[in-house]
């Protein structure tokens, strides 16, 4: 499970750092794609989840086949490194805005990468959101 936000900034080479709070669960590796505006970062296991239900709504005729090429199409393995960073290509830099300064957030099952002015701008929907579905009785 993921959660908490952190701000980080991307060094030259494209690289952020996880929270050391996200990095026991992919330690061994993680897969980096593109979602709502930002990037999905997820275990193996959470990708594997994730191809499958698109792939299960793409046979059932709910998504276009484009929509699993374009998630598989756009993934990238990652391994954090002993300092705990990834290497975020340019082309998935470029799809979520990513210049310097990135936040980290925690979306539960994933975690997800914003540039920082994005995720400011994002972060008020995500809390009128939540007191929506609290006052829904969650």
């Amino acid at each position: 499970m993921f959660v908490g936000t952190f701000e980080h900034s991307l060094d030259e080479k494209g690289r952020v750092v996880l929270p050391s709070t996200f990095r026991v669960e992919l330690a061994e590796k993680g897969f980096l794609s593109q979602y709502d505006r930002c990037l999905g970062l997820w275990t193996e296991e959470g990708f594997n989840t994730v191809a499958e239900r698109i792939r299960d709504r793409v046979r059932e005729g709910l998504l276009p086949a484009d929509a699993l090429r374009g998630f598989s199409a756009n993934a990238h393995e990652v391994r954090p490194d002993s300092q705990g960073r990834i290497t975020i290509p340019q082309r998935l830099r470029e799809f979520a805005g990513l210049e310097r300064e990135a936040a980290v957030i925690g979306a539960y099952d994933r975690i997800e990468i914003w540039d920082a002015a994005r995720w400011a701008e994002q972060a008020p929907n995500a809390d009128d959101s939540l007191v929506k579905a609290v006052a829904l009785g969650l």
